[in-house]
């Protein structure tokens, strides 16, 4: 396991005057953001009073920010949330976890690198392994066949021409 807190998101902007901020999530969804009481904003825990997702962001009622210029304040600055907060299906990782595991071949047991990024795109996630070369690979089943986090790895099998 890595950090007891991990970045979840930014806040944005502002949204109203009553003090409301938005957050654009680091998640899957910005639904991930609803399930938390407690956010973590400079090292300081901040009770959350409501969130409603909007337009893709969510936005986020916070005690003690009760005015525009409160929430001004915040703008710009990342959202933390508690691990031991946060409840993920099986088979699902944090990317902060995956980052930094080695990426080792199936079939060979060949080293090829370390998982130096987790891309979000569209279709799926991908890895960018940084070994002898960059290898890219699409974070899909056909391709990562384990991961390991408490281990450090993932066993990835590779095709033709990657």
């Amino acid at each position: 396991m890595g950090n007891k807190y991990l970045e979840a998101g930014k806040i944005v902007n502002t949204h109203g005057v009553r003090g409301e901020v938005r957050i654009q999530p680091w998640a899957d969804s910005p639904d991930f953001l609803s399930g938390f009481k407690r956010l973590y904003i400079d090292g300081a825990p901040m009770e959350v009073l409501s969130v409603r997702i909007h337009k893709g962001f969510a936005i986020v009622a916070l005690d003690g920010v009760s005015d525009i210029d409160a929430a001004i304040r915040l703008k710009n600055k990342t959202v933390l949330i508690d691990r031991d907060d946060a409840q993920i299906e099986e088979g699902r990782y944090f990317v902060a976890d995956i980052v930094g595991l080695r990426a080792i071949e199936a079939k060979t047991g060949q080293e090829l690198g370390t998982v130096a990024d987790v891309l979000s795109l569209p279709a799926n996630n991908v890895y960018v392994i940084k070994g002898a070369r960059e290898i890219l690979v699409p974070a899909v089943p056909e391709f990562v066949v384990e991961t390991d986090i408490d281990a450090g790895f993932v066993r990835i099998r590779l095709i033709e021409g990657m």
